[in-house]
């Protein structure tokens, strides 16, 4: 097997999570938990938080684009990394307790489901990887703004 080909299956694990993205039924909500359960494991402090939301939306970006290609199809619902991300970076900035995560799942889930406007658009103006992975950062970022705001108030 050649190189690239190998390195190219290495991306579309990556891309998949694994085995996550294959299974029979809500595989986002599934790639969703596995960024559940690094961040329950981790808890990581802040400048390591930037440096792992950073990291997943590269490599989700790098890593959708090519099993795009693999699958031959646009946006493939075995592609889990994006939603790995986005949960990633809903939380940044936050406390990482219980509440707050399972907040994030939920809303996360669910802004990432509806695509409240300029979701779709984003979704559907950008192409490749950077599309797959751009809709799934504008949920985080709304999961993000609702739980910092509740955050003040409280």
């Amino acid at each position: 097997m050649k190189t690239d080909t190998l390195f190219s299956l290495f991306l579309k694990n990556i891309a998949t999570l694994g085995f996550i993205g294959y299974l029979p039924f809500a595989p986002g909500t599934f790639g969703t938990l596995a960024g559940v359960v690094v961040m329950v494991l981790l808890k990581p402090p802040i400048p390591l938080h930037i440096a792992l939301s950073i990291f997943s939306i590269a490599i989700g970006i790098l890593s959708s684009n090519q099993a795009e290609k693999l699958f031959r199809q646009n946006d493939p619902s075995y592609i889990v990394i994006d939603e790995f991300a986005g949960y990633i970076v809903s939380l940044l900035f936050l406390p990482l307790n219980w509440g707050y995560m399972l907040s994030a799942f939920i809303l996360f889930r669910f802004f990432d489901i509806i695509k409240p406007p300029p979701i779709k658009r984003i979704e559907y103006s950008l192409k490749g990887g950077l599309g797959i992975v751009a809709d799934d950062i504008g949920a985080a970022v709304y999961t993000n703004l609702v739980l910092q705001a509740w955050k003040l108030m409280n």
